[in-house]
C-alpha cells in the first residue's frame, strides 16, 4: 500500500488551468497517481496507509520563495515556521549579491559584518564551509544532522565572488581577476548553483562595471542558470536601471530573473506600467524575463545600505572609519539629505519613511519601531545626529523598513505574465518586515479572495508552477504523477497572513498541510519535528 492519499481535494496544479476534484496519492516522496473526480465516477478508490480528507480544501504544489534571505536562518532554526507554516517547501538562497560561499576565511569574516542585518553576526553557526558545493552540503546535513525544514536552492553572489577575488575595493577587475571571477562562478553552478546574484546598491558587488558583469552572466548563460540583479537603483534611475540589466543579459545571451521588481519613491509613483512596457517589449522580441514581487508597500534593508557607494569603500571596516570622522560623516549628510546618495536609489532619504526594524544591541532597542526622525525628536537632535549613532554603536547592524511603495504599482506588476512571488524575507530583528511570515498567504488571501487582483488559479501558479520552471526543476512546482510531493493544502476560504507590522511573526491562518517530500511538516495547523528539506541543485542542461 501506498504511503498516504488525499482524498476529495480540489486540486489547482501549478499550470494556471482550471481546478479538478481528485484523490491524490503519495509514496515514497513522490506523487504515484491522481484519480480525478474517484467518488463521482464511482470507480474503485486508491487505498493507502494512511487517508487524509481534503473536503473543502484547496491542494497546490508547495510555494516557492523566489527570493529568500533563510541563508543562516534554515541551519539555526529547525522550526522555520517563518516559511513553512505559510506553505513554502523551496527557498531561494544567496540573494543580492552577499552570501556565504565562495569564500575564504577573510572574505567571510568582511560578509558576515555586511549582511549581519540580514542574517544576525552567525555565532551560533559552525561556518565549516568555504565552497558553494560545501556550503549546498551543509543544507543536506541541516540541523543537527538532520536536515532542514524546507528545501533550498542557491544563487552564486557576485558580491561575495567580487570581495574573494578583488575586495572590498571601488575599482576595475584586472584581466587576471576577472578570468579567476568566472571560474568561481563556473565553479559555484557545477557543484549545484542555479544562477547568479547581483546587490548592485551594495558594497562591493556595485563597484563591477557592466562589461564586468556581463562576462560573468555569459558564464551563467552556458549552464542554463539565471541572473537575478537588485539593479542600480529602484528610485530616480529605476526604469534606466531596469533597462540596463535588459540590455546586459540580453547581450550575454543570459536568462534574467529581476528581484523584488518594484517602482518606489515619490520619483515612480504610477509608473509601473512603463516598467512592464519595457519587459514586454523585450519579451516580444525573444528576451528570457522574469521577476518576482513581495505584496507589500514597503522596502526592508539595512540602515548602512543607504549610504553612499564611495562612503561604503573598503567593506564594513571602511564605512565605520568614515563615519567617526565628523568631516566625512558631514559628506556623507549631505550626500543623504541634499544630493541623493547611491545607495538610497538616487532620493533625497525622508528619514520619516525610515523605520529601525531590528539592531543587534539589545540596549539599543528603545530605537526599534520608531522611524529615524522621531527618535530623533525624542533625543532633541538632527535625525542624521541619531542614524550615525546608531550606525555606530550597532557596528552596522540596525535594519529598517522604507515606506516609499505605491499600491497601484504592486497591483499593476503582480498581474504580469512572467510575475512570481518571493518574500525578501528578513528574519532577524525585533520587529522585521511581515513580508517574512505572510507574503503567501497574503497573496492567496488580500490580493485573490479579498481584492480579485488574480484568480485562485493564477495565483498559485505565480507561486509554483512558474518559479520552479525558471529554476528548472524537472519535477517539483506542479502537481503531477511522478513530480515530489511537496505540496500544501490550504482553506481558500480562510486562508490570510497572520503577520502586521505591529506584529509581524504571527503565523498566518487557513494553512492545515503543508508536506515536504511527502512528509507533514504541518500538519492540523502545528509544526511538526519533521526536517525533510535539502539543497536542490541545479538541473544539468
Amino acid at each position: 500500500m501506498e504511503d498516504l492519499v488525499i482524498r476529495d481535494a480540489d486540486v489547482v496544479d501549478g499550470t494556471g488551468a482550471d481546478s479538478y476534484r481528485a484523490d491524490v496519492v503519495i509514496d515514497e516522496g513522490r506523487i504515484v497517481s491522481i484519480v480525478k473526480e474517484a467518488a463521482a465516477a464511482g470507480c474503485q478508490r486508491p487505498k493507502a496507509v494512511r487517508e487524509l480528507d481534503a473536503e473543502g480544501l484547496v491542494l497546490s504544489p508547495g510555494f516557492i520563495d523566489m527570493h529568500a534571505h533563510s541563508d543562516l536562518a534554515l541551519l539555526r532554526d529547525p522550526d522555520h515556521s517563518a516559511k513553512a507554516a505559510q506553505g513554502v517547501t523551496l527557498e531561494v538562497l544567496g540573494q543580492d549579491g552577499l552570501s556565504y560561499a565562495p569564500v575564504d576565511g577573510s572574505t567571510l569574516e568582511g560578509v558576515r559584518r555586511a549582511i549581519t542585518g540580514w542574517n544576525g553576526p552567525g555565532d551560533d553557526v559552525d561556518f565549516d564551509w568555504r565552497s558553494v558545493g560545501e556550503y549546498l552540503d551543509r543544507l543536506d546535513r541541516g540541523f543537527e544532522g538532520r536536515g532542514i525544514a524546507v528545501n533550498a536552492a542557491y544563487l552564486v553572489p557576485q558580491g561575495t565572488v567580487r570581495a574573494l577575488v578583488v575586495g572590498w575595493e571601488d575599482r576595475p577587475a584586472t584581466p587576471r581577476e576577472l578570468d579567476r571571477m568566472r571560474a568561481l562562478v563556473a565553479e559555484g553552478l557545477e557543484q549545484g548553483a542555479v544562477g547568479l546574484s547581483s546587490g548592485l546598491t551594495y558594497t562591493p558587488g556595485m563597484y563591477a562595471e557592466n562589461a564586468e558583469l556581463t562576462a560573468l552572466c555569459r558564464v551563467v548563460a552556458r549552464y542554463g542558470g539565471y541572473y537575478c540583479p537588485h539593479h542600480r537603483s529602484y528610485g530616480a534611475g529605476a526604469l534606466e536601471a531596469y533597462a540596463e540589466m535588459v540590455e546586459l543579459t540580453a547581450k550575454a545571451g543570459c536568462a534574467l530573473h529581476l528581484a523584488h521588481a518594484t517602482m518606489n519613491f515619490g520619483v515612480n509613483e504610477g509608473r509601473a506600467p512603463e516598467l512592464l512596457a519595457l519587459l514586454d517589449e523585450a519579451l516580444d522580441a525573444g528576451a528570457d524575463i522574469s521577476l518576482d514581487t513581495y505584496p507589500y508597500t514597503p522596502g526592508c534593508t539595512t540602515l548602512a545600505a543607504l549610504l553612499p557607494s564611495w562612503a561604503s569603500e573598503g567593506g564594513p571596516a571602511g564605512i565605520l572609519r568614515r563615519l567617526a570622522d565628523d568631516a566625512t560623516a558631514e559628506r556623507i549628510r549631505h550626500d543623504l539629505e541634499v544630493t541623493g546618495a547611491d545607495g538610497c536609489h538616487g532620493v533625497p532619504v525622508d528619514w520619516e519613511t525610515i523605520e529601525i526594524s531590528g539592531v543587534t544591541d539589545p540596549a539599543l532597542g528603545d530605537f526599534v519601531g520608531r522611524t529615524v526622525r522621531a527618535s530623533a525628536a525624542r533625543l532633541g537632535e538632527a535625525p542624521w545626529t541619531t542614524a550615525r549613532r546608531l550606525l555606530i554603536d550597532d557596528g552596522l547592524g540596525p535594519t529598517i523598513l522604507q515606506h516609499v511603495g505605491h499600491e497601484e504599482n504592486v497591483r499593476a506588476i503582480m498581474r504580469h505574465r512572467v510575475h512570481t512571488g518571493g518574500s525578501d524575507g528578513v528574519l532577524t530583528g525585533a520587529k522585521p518586515h511581515p513580508r517574512a511570515y505572510g507574503t503567501f498567504p497574503r497573496y492567496l488571501g488580500h490580493y485573490t479572495r479579498e481584492l480579485g487582483i488574480l484568480t485562485l488559479e493564477e495565483c498559485v501558479a505565480r507561486l509554483t508552477g512558474r518559479p520552479a520552471a525558471r529554476l528548472r526543476l524537472p519535477d517539483r512546482g506542479l502537481v503531477r504523477e511522478g513530480y515530489r510531493a511537496d505540496l500544501v493544502l490550504f482553506d481558500p476560504r480562510t486562508v490570510a497572513a497572520g503577520s502586521t507590522y505591529e506584529s509581524p511573526r504571527t503565523l498566518p491562518t487557513g494553512i492545515p498541510y503543508v508536506l515536504v517530500d511527502g512528509r507533514f511538516v504541518i500538519e492540523d495547523g502545528r509544526r511538526t519535528d519533521v526536517l525533510a528539506g535539502r539543497a536542490v541543485r541545479r538541473s544539468p542542461m
